[in-house]
């Protein structure tokens, strides 16, 4: 069992940053991989940034250049650093973390709200 708990989001203008961290309850060194996920109001959930065990890093195309996803092992903390906000990316962002026991478990945190208004 992985518990997440996701901080840092709020209500930033557009063109502002924020970073949100998300921490495990256990370490997530082997953790298969660590991701944000976010959902604006009637959409779907959608996968904005990855990290895998292996070191790679996968983001959605409205976020490259602007978001960064860091895992740190030490404190069992994944954060996503993102710039240069836009209102489009308002949603709730959720953190997921993946692990295999001999199946592909998920497990997912409660959310944190972004809002990008001026």
């Amino acid at each position: 069992q992985v518990q997440l708990a996701e901080s840092g989001g709020g209500l930033v203008q557009p063109g502002g940053s924020l970073r949100l961290s998300c921490a495990a309850s256990r370490s997530i060194s082997s953790m298969k991989s660590m991701g944000w996920y976010r959902q604006a109001p009637g959409q779907q959930r959608e996968p904005v940034a990855i990290a895998t065990s292996g070191g790679e890093t996968n983001y959605a195309d409205s976020v490259k250049g602007r978001f960064t996803i860091s895992r740190d092992n030490a404190k069992n903390t994944v954060y996503l650093q993102m710039n240069s906000l836009k209102p489009e990316d308002t949603a709730v962002y959720y953190c997921k973390a993946e692990i295999v026991r001999n199946v592909l478990i998920s497990y997912w945190g409660q959310g944190t709200q972004v809002t990008v208004s001026s």
